[in-house]
């Protein structure tokens, strides 16, 4: 299955994949640089924005490899999240928008993807 011959929901699943990839990435640079750093003036846990960055082109273009790989990624994220929701507000709230982003690109991916591996089953004749 080409790009060219997605579906419309396909597009619409890849489209709010990207965006809250992007969201995510931004949210945790900014984060631990200015929003909530641990230690006034930013922290060097603005560097688990990096990790983000490996995948971002892929996950722009919706490749199918890097889509499954971000897929699991994004769980480290989700996890981060929900140990740091607790923290008392912003870092609480601002744990509570990366699971929440999290789960948005963990469910848009899951749809895009479904008829790739659907496809690929048939293939395999399984």
């Amino acid at each position: 299955m080409s790009l060219a011959v997605l579906s419309p929901q396909q597009r619409a699943a890849r489209s709010i994949a990207a965006a809250s990839w992007l969201a995510l990435l931004l949210l945790v640079v900014l984060w631990e640089w200015l929003l909530a750093p641990l230690r006034p003036g930013g922290s060097w846990l603005v560097l688990k924005g990096v990790p983000l960055l490996l995948p971002l082109r892929g996950v722009l273009r919706g490749d199918v490899k890097v889509m499954q790989w971000a897929l699991l990624l994004v769980l480290a994220y989700i996890a981060e999240g929900s140990v740091r929701a607790v923290d008392a507000p912003p870092a609480g709230t601002l744990a509570m928008i990366e699971i929440a982003l999290g789960l948005a690109f963990f469910a848009a991916a899951i749809v895009y993807l479904r008829p790739f591996k659907k496809a690929a089953r048939r293939r395999a004749g399984g």
